[in-house]
């Protein structure tokens, strides 16, 4: 009989103690020991190079010096204190520099907590009950986000339905889903329940799908026009796109947007930035108690994380952090988009160079409804040969990073063009 690898141990002991064996987040057969630079090992000592980067968090690679040197300076004067700090007032002072919503900021340890403040501060602005969220959207894991993320039962919009046990009816009666890139249904929407809706929630890149020209500004132009507060989920997008986030590459401003991911440099950090009349409602001295949003968090606004996070916002301040960020990610998309044609086999690069997937379809890819109908096998199969080859993915996404070498892209191509290969034989071609 065989011995155990060390991953299939790790496996078996946190199937005893953790449901599905796993932490809810990726495939729990899978045990990385460690990450320096651009690559992570697994415990079987296994190497690859990284394109998870901690679900996108670790912008500059893993275990930058410049960031672990702020770190061990912190460390020494303390970890926690639940009381302000220093170093979260410097970077709230950033963020509001960078961000062109942000007039004021609160921490909070998740983007998804940040989501689910974000969504409750619409709420005791207007006085309105209704969310508006996109199907296919990821907003954190509160009851509101927890509607009609990945349905695979499609039903007749604006009809919401959770993706989750325990979300009391209650909750999806004010929510309202709305299909991406479609302004024509959206202004019917707004039309018939806009004094009832209090914030629209977008991922201004949805997943990793674009929205069509115009289409930003079209909701922009109906949060106007109907008093609704508009949210930007900047959680994956912030300091990603550039260092302003997609409100700077798009140019259209919301009234409130989430943050996460890069502004704690690896560590549990969010928040929720926006206008300041917005924002005065975590201020119960300044709207009173029946409009004040109680919020509370012991680790928010860490110290350990505030300096990772300044330090990894100081760097990509640097002259051509972001050409070099981008140019990255194109190459990779080029490499792709060579190898599968080359294969016959169709598919659509869809996404931004700084985050991006490859969709097996023969269409354009709008919507949420577009990926659904493309051939998630192939892309499985994409994926498990990519890793086979030494190149670490999300199942659903490409997160290029700073830290990339040309050993890496080099290695890279190697295993997308045997993933290729791969695909095209099974397909025939």
């Amino acid at each position: 009989m065989l011995d155990k690898t060390a991953m299939q141990t790790w496996a078996e002991r946190a199937r005893a103690v953790l449901p599905a064996g796993g932490f809810g987040n990726f495939d729990p057969s899978i045990f990385i020991r460690e990450g320096r630079g651009s690559r992570v090992w697994d415990e079987d000592g296994r190497e690859y190079v990284d394109y998870l980067i901690g679900s996108g968090p670790m912008l500059l690679g893993h275990g930058h010096p410049e960031v672990l040197e702020a770190v061990a300076e912190q460390l020494p004067k303390g970890m926690t204190f639940f009381a302000n700090n220093a170093a979260g007032v410097e970077l709230a002072e950033e963020i509001v520099r960078a961000v062109a919503c942000a007039e004021q900021a609160r921490f909070l340890s998740s983007g998804g907590e940040a989501d689910m403040y974000a969504m409750r501060l619409a709420r005791a602005f207007t006085g309105r009950d209704k969310i508006l969220k996109f199907e296919g959207g990821y907003h954190g894991m509160s009851a509101e986000a927890q509607m009609s993320l990945a349905p695979t039962r499609l039903v007749n919009f604006p009809q919401a339905v959770p993706d989750s046990a325990g979300i009391p009816e209650a909750v999806r009666a004010e929510m309202l889903i709305a299909p991406f890139n479609d302004v024509a249904y959206l202004e019917s929407l707004a039309a018939e329940h806009g004094d009832e809706i209090a914030g629209i929630i977008i991922e201004p890149l949805q997943r990793i799908i674009p929205p069509e020209p115009g289409y930003l500004e079209a909701v922009r132009a109906i949060c106007d026009r109907y008093g609704i507060v508009l949210i930007f989920d900047e959680v994956v997008t912030g300091f990603r796109f550039a260092y302003g986030g997609a409100q700077e590459t798009y140019g259209v401003t919301p009234d409130l947007c989430t943050l996460g991911k890069i502004i704690g440099g690896g560590f549990p950090l969010a928040a929720v930035a926006g206008r300041a009349d917005v924002m005065a409602h975590f201020d119960k001295a300044a709207v009173g108690a029946e409009r004040w949003l109680m919020m509370l968090g012991t680790l928010s606004g860490n110290p350990v994380a505030a300096v990772a996070g300044l330090k990894t916002m100081e760097i990509l301040r640097r002259p051509g952090a972001f050409d070099q960020l981008r140019a990255n990610g194109a190459r990779l998309q080029g490499m792709f988009a060579r190898h599968l044609s080359d294969a016959g086999i169709p598919h659509r690069i869809v996404g931004h160079p700084t985050l991006f997937d490859i969709v097996f379809t023969d269409r354009d890819v709008r919507t949420y409804r577009d990926v659904l109908a493309a051939d998630a096998g192939m892309n499985a199969r994409l994926n498990a040969v990519l890793r086979e080859n030494g190149v670490f993915k999300s199942p659903g996404k490409v997160y290029p990073s700073l830290a990339l070498t040309e050993e890496d892209f080099a290695l890279t191509e190697e295993a997308i063009a045997a993933a290729a290969r791969a695909l095209g034989e099974s397909a025939g071609n």
